[in-house]
């Protein structure tokens, strides 16, 4: 149903999206009680009193009704929506967690930045948050315009190239998320999805701090192989993975990939099999994606690489 659920905005999870979903229903009991009024009159003016009104009685509803009242209406609406925006609006604290998220086409690239500002660890596709804890998130996308939305946690944001915009969540319930790219940004925008997972303050800080180690060694003979072969075929050249010679900047840094809900954000489940047909058949699963398909590759190939990816908790 539109009004339950882990993607719904009738479903606050948020301290924005309560308050949004507070000024919806409050639109619609004032505007289901206007219909009645509106009906009520016609059926009085039309079954009721079907003959000819006075003039001057006419003249009145017809001014009251029909200007002075939708002006009275529309300003304590506009007035009721403004009144929320500073506090939708206002600023986390200078010492409250802050991340960095940029939209590209067409996934995610989330960062979890120090105190000082300096970064913490990055990740794609999906962010977690400490439970009732408010964060400062700052929205950029270096190529064109995307929108940032979690209907459960918070309203829309855009993110603009060349400038930075700062939205404040504090969410109010434990659970996942969805959002997604609200701004049609290319042929793969409705493949751009993004999960929040809101934890536990203590359970959010063990994450963290597990986030911030490097890529385990692989202990499997076959993951290894996986390893050498992610160098190799020229893997490396745009992907991260800490702790190993891997350092490219140009796609997600995989180094905790195997953690994560999701592969090409939220286009297919973190298992070996979807890693290996992602690998295997980019372009068919995701169209449009930059990243290049390696289907060239042997299948015992396809395997390893897989397995070694499936391995990086």
């Amino acid at each position: 149903m539109g009004c339950e659920g882990p993607q719904s905005a009738l479903n606050p999870a948020g301290r924005g999206a309560e308050q949004i979903a507070q000024l919806f229903w409050w639109l619609v009991a004032v505007n289901t009680l206007i219909w009645i009024l509106v009906v009520g009159l016609a059926v009085y003016a039309a079954q009721l009193r079907p003959g000819a009104h006075p003039h001057r009685r006419a003249k009145l509803l017809i001014i009251g009704g029909g200007v002075i009242f939708p002006i009275l209406v529309l300003t304590i609406y506009l007035t009721y929506g403004l009144s929320l925006m500073p506090a939708l609006l206002k600023p986390a604290d200078s010492d409250d967690l802050q991340i960095a998220v940029s939209g590209e086409q067409w996934w995610w690239r989330v960062r979890y930045l120090s105190s000082s500002g300096g970064e913490v660890i990055e990740l794609a596709n999906e962010i977690r948050l400490p439970l009732g804890e408010s964060v400062n998130l700052l929205l950029d996308s270096p190529d064109v315009i995307h929108s940032f939305w979690v209907p459960s946690l918070t309203g829309k944001m855009d993110m603009i190239p060349g400038r930075i915009s700062r939205l404040t969540l504090k969410a109010t319930k434990v659970g996942v998320y969805h959002g997604v790219c609200a701004e049609y940004c290319g042929s793969a925008h409705a493949l751009m999805k993004l999960d929040v997972v809101v934890m536990t303050p203590d359970a959010f800080a063990a994450w963290l701090a597990a986030q911030g180690q490097p890529a385990a060694v692989p202990q499997q003979a076959l993951a290894a192989r996986g390893q050498e072969l992610f160098q190799f075929e020229g893997c490396s050249a745009c992907h991260t993975i800490r702790g190993t010679a891997a350092d490219g900047q140009v796609g997600p840094d995989l180094t905790h990939v195997g953690s994560r809900l999701s592969l090409g954000a939220g286009t297919l489940p973190n298992k070996p099999a979807a890693f290996l047909r992602w690998i295997a058949h980019t372009e068919k699963v995701k169209p449009g994606v930059h990243m290049p398909a390696f289907g060239m590759l042997p299948e015992k190939d396809l395997r390893a690489l897989a397995m070694f990816l499936e391995g990086l908790q």
